[in-house]
């Protein structure tokens, strides 16, 4: 059985960040709330169990407290920043509000050796470390012992080698901490002794088992997007039960320039996947017509899609099953762990699927996976890069890119101006290195002169940025050349453009695409 870490959160908002560096190391690990249920906690059979932090105050009254099954499973235990203070609160310890808050890089002073440090920093060490607390551990446990500490933290980490359970006031798991992942995997590894065997393949294998056992011979619809989750969602399904399933594919018309056309090839030419292809673009346009509120033209493409796709699945006939592309990220986020601050920032993601009436059953086989997961997935399932590695594109497409009323003409121009960034993208061989590249078509227009013309046309805005995670971004330093190669192409090849900008706005943590 594949060794699991159990990760409890108390609200941060990087604690996925903690499950993909431990996944990262080979070691399966699941998120659950800091309120999860003591014969939960014991049936899921933890390896290791990891505290997050979070934005209460553990001194405060009805702070989130973990289980006290916890400390009783005789299993290493790993508490960041809050959960280093839960833990002390817990076991004997006392915690305090900081004169000396610290947020941001700093440096931590490692004062004495533990397992937890072995073969990554060594007594007298100065490292860079991420810090994040208003409160500081004033009193450590019995047993315990201070191993390291930072100019406002005197108890910055802590040890008890004997029942092997261990606090850091910093975060390891963001990249602000230079050795962070290699901490976590001493954690693991070394400290908890897990093998580190959980690998893409082994994952492709089981998921495909769970799925031919949930379904039987039952049949499956898959809605494909165009996107990686559909697509390898599809193409999982496809290895698993074969002609059991058939792809519906729902243009929008708010798709990216030919994307349509390699949906249809990939799927059903190339893999021979049962596909229903409905080509619904005019009656989306007509349901968008006259509508300016980006709100509601979510609404609008969300009820218009599903309505379309039922009617293409009744006429399939005889479907049990919903095959979706909910990821792991969802999941997390479709849950309020503490009822604070990071409730907000984990909103903006929906679980769940069709109408009821439709009375279909999910089946979910990527909502253990984050997205760079997905990929590589994608990637030993036999998809080709194009598409595994193709940069996230929303549910309404283009509609959100277009501030105001959505038209053809609209839709046609700034098709052609995002086909010609991306493009150039490829050209300079710089689509790997960023996380999300696209043009938008701002609702202004603007006087040129284009030769000996006067001109009053749209103007273009352009957004490319690097994230890790997708939960931060920055935006991409293009040299000045590309910029210009790139503006002056759309301005000469895209009749209705006559400016192009380029938006430099970052991404901070808990908001939602640039639109």
């Amino acid at each position: 059985m594949t060794d699991r870490v159990l990760i409890l959160d108390f609200g941060s908002q990087v604690t996925q960040l903690i499950a993909r560096r431990v996944r990262e190391s080979g070691v399966y690990s699941e998120i659950h709330p800091f309120s999860m249920a003591p014969e939960a906690i014991e049936a899921f059979g933890p390896k290791a169990i990891i505290l997050s932090g979070g934005p209460a105050s553990v001194h405060e009254a009805a702070s989130p407290l973990p289980p006290k099954k916890v400390f009783e499973l005789g299993v290493p235990i790993l508490g960041i920043c809050y959960g280093e203070q839960a833990i002390c609160q817990m076991l004997g310890g006392s915690v305090a509000p900081s004169e000396h808050r610290e947020f941001g890089r700093a440096f931590l002073e490692v004062t004495d050796d533990c397992l937890l440090f072995e073969g990554v920093w060594e007594k007298g060490a100065r490292e860079q470390v991420w810090m994040s607390h208003g409160d500081r551990v004033e009193a450590i446990p019995p047993g315990f012992k201070v191993v390291g500490r930072s100019e406002g933290a005197p108890f910055a980490a802590i040890a008890d080698d004997a029942r092997r359970i261990y606090g850091v006031q910093f975060h390891p798991e963001v990249v602000h901490t230079p050795h962070g992942a290699k901490l976590l995997a001493n954690f693991t590894h070394r400290v908890a002794g897990c093998k580190g065997d959980w690998t893409m393949a082994a994952f492709r294998e089981q998921a495909k088992e769970r799925v031919r056992a949930q379904v039987g011979k039952g049949k499956v619809i898959c809605g494909l997007s165009g996107g990686v989750d559909s697509a390898v969602v599809a193409a999982l399904l496809h290895e698993a039960i074969g002609d059991q399933l058939t792809c519906i594919f729902v243009d929008t018309g708010l798709l990216r320039s030919a994307e349509a056309e390699e949906v249809v090839t990939l799927f059903r030419d190339t893999w021979n996947i049962p596909l229903v292809h409905r080509d619904a673009a005019s009656l989306f346009l007509e349901k968008l017509e006259g509508v300016t509120d980006p709100e509601r033209k979510r609404k609008i493409i969300g009820a218009t899609f599903i309505d379309v796709f039922e009617e293409e699945a009744q006429k399939i006939g005889g479907a049990e099953f919903l095959a979706q592309g909910t990821l792991y990220p969802d999941v997390i986020e479709s849950v309020s762990f503490t009822g604070g601050p990071s409730v907000t920032i984990k909103s903006h993601h929906n679980v769940g699927g069709l109408p009821e009436r439709m009375k279909l059953k999910l089946v979910e086989p990527l909502r253990e996976l984050f997205k760079d997961e997905v990929r590589e997935l994608g990637r030993e399932l036999g998809l080709p890069d194009r598409m595994v590695k193709r940069h996230p594109f929303p549910g309404p497409g283009l509609a959100i890119r277009i501030p105001g009323e959505v038209t053809r003409e609209k839709l046609d121009i700034l098709r052609k101006a995002d086909a010609i960034f991306l493009e150039e993208i490829r050209n300079a061989g710089l689509y790997d290195a960023i996380w999300q590249a696209f043009a938008v078509l701002l609702p202004v227009r603007t006087v040129g002169v284009m030769g000996d013309y006067r001109t009053y046309d749209h103007v273009c805005a352009l957004r490319a940025v690097t994230s890790t995670d997708g939960m931060t971004a920055d935006s991409f330093p293009f040299a000045h050349e590309f910029l210009s190669r790139a503006a002056t192409r759309i301005i000469n090849e895209v009749k209705g453009i006559n400016r192009v900008v380029y938006d430099v706005t970052s991404k901070p943590p808990g908001t939602i695409e640039w639109e």
